[in-house]
């Protein structure tokens, strides 16, 4: 086997028996936690009743007090902190400057001197992203998906997620997500609502710099759902959270599939044409605006 098929073969977003990238890098943390635990335990008698038993992580419970569904906010929170390892454990600080918040802001407010060197915090990632989803209404598996398309650019185009980069890059992968899992896809200019300050021309460009790098293959073979969904509910016992989500079943596994490869050759027959700085995919996938935004 060649050395390309072997690195091709090792890419978890593609194939199924290839580890997920943030569960390894999680790992370190949880040795640390329960050893740190251990020592706690074994050093510390208590003549009472055993107390309560609380995470060792403080940034990880969250509560919004808002009345959602239990099954999302638990995907969610599992996937953001699968983000938070990625920032936290990242190689180096590989990016591309369409992912830079400072070059390119997402809101009218002055960007922190500091945004490049100081590591979002857990709750901070999941008030991002579950303030996406909330708004645009999106489901628990299109989080998976997000989570897939994500590790799928870090190693595809060789990047890092990082202070300076991530809501951009998480925002790029949701907006694909979006489109390709949901019944109701949320258009461009909808997540322009959503952020306000952004440019439906922002987005646009930044969707198509996304699938370039992905090389517009946006398939998710049911595996590697099922994979993803697994390491998930680990990372979630790993940290004391609840993941109640139900693993996908065949005939959703088989709408994912047909979904995505449907939506991937849309992709590529777009990249074949002349496709202009202000071009989208809006117009391929779902004919339907949504009305799940909030205005």
């Amino acid at each position: 086997m060649s050395l390309l098929a072997l690195a091709l073969e090792s890419n978890p977003s593609d194939h199924a028996r290839a580890s997920t990238i943030f569960l390894s890098k999680s790992q370190t943390d949880v040795r640390d936690k329960r050893k740190s635990n251990h020592i706690n335990h074994i050093s510390h008698v208590s003549p009472g009743p055993m107390s309560k038993k609380y995470s060792s992580c403080s940034t990880i419970f969250i509560d919004d007090n808002t009345v959602s569904q239990p099954n999302l906010k638990s995907t969610i929170k599992c996937v953001t902190l699968a983000i938070y390892y990625h920032i936290k454990n990242r190689d180096s600080g590989r990016s591309l400057d369409i992912f830079d918040e400072k070059l390119h802001p997402l809101s009218r407010e002055p960007v922190p001197d500091d945004y490049s060197r100081v590591d979002p915090e857990h709750k901070l990632i999941y008030r991002f992203v579950r303030t996406l989803f909330s708004a645009a209404q999106l489901t628990a598996e299109c989080a998976i998906v997000t989570l897939v398309y994500l590790e799928r650019l870090l190693t595809y185009a060789e990047l890092d997620i990082c202070p300076a980069n991530w809501k951009r890059i998480v925002l790029g992968a949701i907006l694909l997500a979006s489109k390709v899992w949901d019944d109701q896809a949320v258009w461009n200019v909808d997540y322009c609502q959503i952020l306000k300050d952004i440019t439906v021309e922002d987005m646009n460009e930044m969707e198509r710099h996304f699938l370039e790098l992905l090389q517009f293959n946006i398939n998710v073979p049911a595996s590697v759902y099922a994979k993803y969904y697994f390491d998930l509910r680990q990372l979630a016992d790993d940290n004391n959270l609840s993941f109640p989500l139900e693993p996908l079943n065949n005939q959703r596994a088989q709408k994912l599939e047909a979904i995505s490869r449907l939506c991937e050759d849309k992709y590529k027959d777009l990249s074949q044409t002349a496709m202009r700085r202000s071009c989208s995919a809006d117009n391929l996938i779902g004919i339907r605006r949504s009305n799940a935004v909030l205005s």
